[in-house]
């Protein structure tokens, strides 16, 4: 008997009470994927800015089209998917994403980047509520440690692909960004198994529904405050990644006079840490209270980014890890902490989080890299180190006492 044989055949009430490993893991693979995919297009702007001379406001205009799609729709599917949901939405998305990345790979003007780049962004937009609703429901209630599995997958992704640019892409030129589409067929073929196992067990929506939603002893009016709070936290968290994920090597670049090769290798040393921040922070917060954290992640990064613009090519390197452990470990706490504020909402919310962190990355890159054309790419850094400051604002988040 094959793995999604057996997944599919766990009886659904156990499952709404226990933490399915096997689901989490492999949603998690899918994400590493999609997003190693998605991580792919700021990778190459080193090599797209010179094949087609582009100013630093034209490649922050690329991601800012590519998060405005990947941030406008995911709400929306969101809230639908809530009522209706599609399984095999997640075939769908991986579709959009490599035929975004084979355009990339034989663009020959700016429009056909930015085309490009749109799909990638609708396939982000239709992949992650979706896929984030497979990590709640195999959570088991234990929602932050699903929701660190699932965004280690994402994080992991983004951090290798930047590496297999500079190994695939750099050296031999643009056409080769089409081998990144091998790992959107596998993709494909894991993300029909999951869509396979949610199919056969959508009762596990009813039982998460009936036995381990809970509700907020807060008013809407606190519960719209805290909202409004988390959103200006996934502002100056994605509005300063923004600077490290676009702009980075081009810092490195231009300060230490690295290349382009040189220059991946520590945004994959950046990304990595990125990674291992998301997977500390769900457990975490399951532990000791997600607002701590929350409130330790963000403001906690202000004093690493302050000396950032300051260091010197090593300490550089050291505080890029640091800075990267200590941001990332916000996000699955802000989105659980978010879905435990609107119980039965989890597409919605994932949605809506999902694609404003996307939309802030985008509108971060393009006006930061309208700055460094007026000013340069090391003013940039002084300016958004500043960012987490904003982390103070966790102190206005109520302590939340669920109630089954």
């Amino acid at each position: 008997m094959n793995s999604s044989t057996q997944i599919a055949t766990i009886d659904s009430s156990a499952l709404a009470q226990k933490t399915v490993y096997s689901v989490l893991f492999s949603i998690a693979f899918a994400h590493l994927l999609n997003d190693l995919m998605q991580s792919v297009i700021p990778s190459t702007y080193p090599i797209l800015k010179e094949n087609f001379n582009l100013s630093f406001t034209q490649i922050g205009l690329i991601t800012f089209v590519f998060q405005l799609t990947a941030s406008l729709l995911q709400p929306f599917v969101g809230f639908y998917t809530d009522k209706k949901p599609k399984p095999y939405s997640l075939v769908a998305a991986m579709l959009f994403t490599i035929l975004g990345l084979g355009l990339l790979s034989i663009s020959t003007s700016f429009w056909m980047i930015l085309t490009s780049v749109a799909l990638v962004g609708v396939g982000s937009s239709i992949f992650h509520p979706e896929a984030s609703r497979v990590a709640f429901l195999g959570s088991g209630g234990k929602r932050g440690l699903a929701q660190s599995i699932f965004q280690l997958g994402g994080n992991a992704g983004s951090a290798i692909g930047p590496l297999l640019v500079a190994l695939v892409v750099a050296p031999y030129g643009q056409s080769y960004v089409i081998w990144f589409v091998i790992a959107g067929v596998l993709g494909i073929m894991i993300l029909s198994r999951i869509a396979l196992w949610y199919e056969n067990h959508m009762s596990l929506r009813a039982a998460k529904k009936s036995g381990l939603e809970e509700t907020v002893p807060l008013s809407n009016r606190k519960i719209t405050i805290s909202i409004i709070v988390l959103l200006l936290l996934i502002f100056s968290k994605f509005f300063y990644m923004a600077s490290m994920s676009s702009y980075f090597t081009f810092y490195l670049m231009s300060k230490f006079s690295l290349d382009i090769q040189e220059s991946q290798y520590y945004l994959f040393i950046f990304l990595a840490s990125v990674a291992a921040g998301t997977l500390i922070g769900g457990p975490l917060g399951d532990h000791f209270g997600r607002k701590y954290i929350i409130w330790f992640s963000i403001l906690g990064a202000a004093p690493f980014t302050l000396l950032l613009p300051y260091a010197n090519l090593f300490w550089t390197g050291v505080l890029a890890v640091i800075i990267g452990i200590v941001i990332a470990s916000a996000f699955s706490a802000i989105l659980v902490y978010a879905q435990e504020l609107k119980p039965g909402k989890v597409g919605m919310i994932s949605g809506l989080f999902f694609g404003f962190a996307f939309g802030m990355g985008g509108l971060g890159s393009a006006i930061l890299g309208y700055i460094a054309d007026k000013t340069s790419i090391e003013y940039v850094y002084t300016i958004s180190s500043y960012l987490p400051l904003i982390g103070v604002l966790a102190y206005f988040l109520p302590n939340i006492q669920t109630k089954k």
